[in-house]
């Protein structure tokens, strides 16, 4: 899955920011069951878990990823695949999926306006549904691009009442986390772990409707 956004009245140093900024991102992305820096590998890499939601009634996913990233110019980078942590194994309530590769890359187009693009290649984890397949690529993920979006603009004033300073991807030496060595973790290759067949389900409407959720 691919997706490109243009984004005017936003620098390419907040959207950086706030694509690492876990704290506010559990304000803004309400498919968020529960996200956490677990270690830190290096100064421009750590690992972490991610659990988000599926759209009903399919089994919500969870995944552990080592994360990198780099800034070149006026390129921002962040890119992750899917590790084995030895602390973190499969949950029984949710399916592990398999990042390949994902990661954005934000490309500064003026003082304040840049490009968002957004790349993944995510396994995840069984047969899914053809609507699965549709609404991810047609719905879904544009939404989520919209939802950031609208988040860039509220990030500055945010920030301001929230560590207006603090920024460990940024500043390393901020990073409360503790050292890991990348020894102590393992590529997770799909195939080891269970496939769920959820072909058959049909598409639930979720009663409660689509909360944008507070972003302030």
């Amino acid at each position: 899955m691919q997706c490109r956004i243009d984004i005017q009245e936003v620098p390419a140093e907040t959207v950086y920011d706030v694509l690492h900024d876990i704290e506010y991102r559990r304000k803004w992305d309400m498919s968020v069951i529960d996200t956490h820096d677990i270690a830190q590998l290096a100064t421009n890499a750590d690992v972490g878990y991610y659990a988000w939601k599926c759209p009903k009634p399919l089994k919500n996913r969870d995944v552990v990823t080592l994360r990198s990233w780099q800034v070149v110019d006026k390129y921002f980078m962040i890119i992750n695949f899917s590790v084995k942590h030895p602390q973190y194994p499969p949950r029984k309530d949710l399916v592990r999926a398999v990042s390949i590769l994902a990661g954005y890359l934000v490309q500064s187009t003026g003082p304040n306006s840049c490009t968002l693009t957004y790349l993944a290649q995510v396994d995840p984890k069984g047969k899914l549904p053809k609507w699965v397949v549709n609404k991810a690529s047609q719905y879904l993920a544009p939404r989520m691009l919209k939802k950031m979006l609208k988040a860039c603009l509220k990030y500055p004033s945010w920030k301001q009442q929230h560590n207006i300073n603090m920024k460990p991807w940024l500043y390393p030496e901020q990073s409360k986390l503790p050292n890991m060595m990348l020894s102590d973790l393992a590529l997770q290759h799909a195939a080891s772990l269970e496939n769920i067949d959820e072909s058959s389900l049909s598409e639930v409407k979720d009663e409660r409707g689509d909360h944008s959720g507070s972003e302030n």
